[in-house]
């Protein structure tokens, strides 16, 4: 079985948890999931950098690289490949060494010219063909030509270019769904939609949900809660073990290549 292979239409779509450190990849490689993604938004944080910018360039490097070897694919939220230049683009992901790639049409909270973004697609496949480009129309994210028209007509320009999925966060209401993904031949990708279940988004056609932040930001107001329970003499809530984490990290550390 490939990353791509995860992508099958089936009872559910294939769901993908984005982690932002090495003990949260872990953990979701330990629940069984098959792949784990990253989140620029968590790996950004917790590095004191607020999320965009560019500012997950180097950390997202070392923290894909410290991935290599788990049993799981690995997929890489890129932003927007960091650089304007599609062949550095294309030379960043060759380095990478995921297993795919998240990378956006937007660039400083703004779109960016579809054909630009479709440059940077060509690019990548072409240097890194095995890797799987899940092209990001950020038009219903951002708020910015929210309209299905147009999002269509950057999801064609990113299909020709020769990406392996679409990507759509923002988007979430059931029609609209349905008709990217009648309209797009590419599995499409979506965020949590809250209400709506797994099985749901199957049946409207969706291939790929992404939790994106979500997790780091549950893991943050666990966080706050855990403290603020002590101090204000309320229940302590559940966290995982201690020898649990423990023995994860033990391992990790003496698996080869890894002293």
């Amino acid at each position: 079985m490939s990353f791509a292979d995860l992508h099958r239409p089936g009872e559910v779509p294939f769901l993908l948890p984005n982690a932002w450190d090495v003990p949260s990849a872990l953990a979701f490689a330990d629940a069984g999931f098959p792949a784990v993604g990253t989140t620029s938004f968590g790996v950004a944080a917790t590095a004191g950098r607020p999320d965009g910018g560019r500012a997950s360039r180097e950390a997202t490097v070392t923290l894909v690289r410290a991935l290599a070897g788990l049993p799981v694919y690995v997929s890489a939220d890129v932003e927007d490949g960091y650089a304007d230049d599609a062949e550095q683009v294309a030379e960043y992901v060759a380095a990478l060494g995921a297993d795919g790639i998240n990378i956006e049409d937007s660039t400083d909270e703004r779109l960016v010219h579809p054909a630009a973004h479709a440059a940077k697609i060509t690019a990548v496949k072409r240097r890194s063909p095995d890797v799987f480009v899940n092209a990001r129309v950020d038009t219903y994210w951002l708020g910015q030509d929210a309209d299905l028209e147009s999002t269509l007509e950057r999801a064609r320009q990113y299909v020709r270019a020769g990406a392996d999925g679409v990507f759509v966060p923002g988007a979430t209401d059931p029609a609209d769904l349905a008709a990217l993904a009648e309209a797009v031949p590419l599995p499409l990708n979506v965020l949590v939609v809250p209400g709506v279940t797994l099985p749901e988004l199957a049946r409207i056609g969706v291939r790929r949900v992404s939790t994106g932040s979500l997790p780091y930001r549950a893991a943050v107001q666990a966080a706050t809660l855990a403290a603020t329970s002590v101090r204000d003499g309320r229940p302590l809530p559940d966290a995982a073990a201690y020898p649990v984490l423990q023995k994860r990290l033990t391992d990790y550390a003496a698996a080869p290549g890894r002293g």
